[in-house]
């Protein structure tokens, strides 16, 4: 399976991790698999000089190709933890990863304890500050959730698919809930339509089985239908529609940190907006529920 989402330019991309730094941001959150292995080698370049600045997060799990670009599978073995974190450690240029992330999110639940056990190690090492699971199952969450240095769970949540349970966990646990596809897979940003078509070397374009807002790179008209219905609330108060998906986010819960992607300065300068205007208040949030039938 071809590991990316289309052509981008590595002067972009830096220029692009710039920008949210100018903006403040400081949380990074990747994967090795990511580009097999260039995010990681991209993330690092941008942010060399500043590690003491930022708190990066990247993940674990997925066999892939360097030379090919090509996921080749999966290695859920507590013994494959050291050998992939010390790979990532040399493609981000540091000797430590803030937040590391198991990126099965469907591994089985008997090799959490150890998994936990090899995670450990790595911290008392000093490879590793803390770890989590990306995954959307709360049982999964809540197991990973009894290792000592567990601080979050990487899972999907955006204003158009809630995730009740997991967030409610986090909240109980005291977790970071950190959002994969706050804008769902860029449906949020507005900027995709009834006929737009993803090219085949976005991985939007070929519809693998965790996608769900595109369908062989044309927008699911389920999810366009949703967005549509809350549009209006979330442009509200001179938001954009990026803006007002993360200004969602905050308003859900004191726990969520969305992690949108981007690909370029302006996208980043946009989504770093958001915080100015803050969250939405208790009444445009509960007007949104009631939009999408939730109440």
């Amino acid at each position: 399976m071809p590991s990316g989402w289309g052509q981008v330019d590595d002067a972009v991309s830096l220029r692009a991790i710039q920008a949210g730094l100018e903006a403040g941001i400081t949380l990074f959150d990747t994967a090795d698999v990511y580009g097999a292995g260039h995010s990681e080698r991209i993330v690092g370049q941008a942010l060399k000089g500043r590690r003491d600045d930022v708190v990066i997060a990247t993940k674990w799990g997925n066999l892939f190709d360097e030379q090919s670009r090509q996921i080749t599978g999966a290695d859920p073995s507590p013994a494959y933890v050291a050998k992939a974190c010390e790979a990532s450690l040399r493609r981000l240029g540091t000797d430590y990863i803030d937040l590391y992330q198991w990126h099965l999110g469907g591994a089985a639940l008997e090799t959490v304890p150890r998994v936990l056990d090899a995670l450990e190690t790595l911290v008392a090492r000093g490879k590793v500050r803390s770890y989590a699971w990306s995954t959307d199952d709360p049982a999964r969450a809540r197991a990973f959730a009894v290792g000592p240095h567990c601080r979050a769970v990487q899972h999907g949540l955006n204003v158009l698919d809630d995730a009740p349970e997991m967030v409610a966990l986090c909240e109980e646990l005291g977790l970071a809930s950190i959002n994969r596809s706050p804008l769902a897979m860029g449906l949020l940003s507005g900027k995709y339509t009834s006929t737009s078509r993803l090219p085949d070397s976005d991985i939007r374009g070929k519809t693998p089985a965790w996608m769900k807002y595109f369908d062989n790179g044309v927008p699911s008209p389920k999810w366009l239908q949703r967005l549509a219905a809350v549009r209006e609330v979330l442009q509200s108060d001179g938001r954009t529609l990026a803006q007002g998906a993360l200004a969602w986010l905050w308003a859900r819960s004191p726990n969520t940190i969305p992690i949108p992607g981007f690909k370029t300065a302006e996208q980043v300068t946009e989504n770093a907006g958001a915080l100015a205007r803050g969250a939405l208040s208790p009444e445009q949030l509960q007007e949104v529920e009631r939009l999408l039938g939730r109440v």
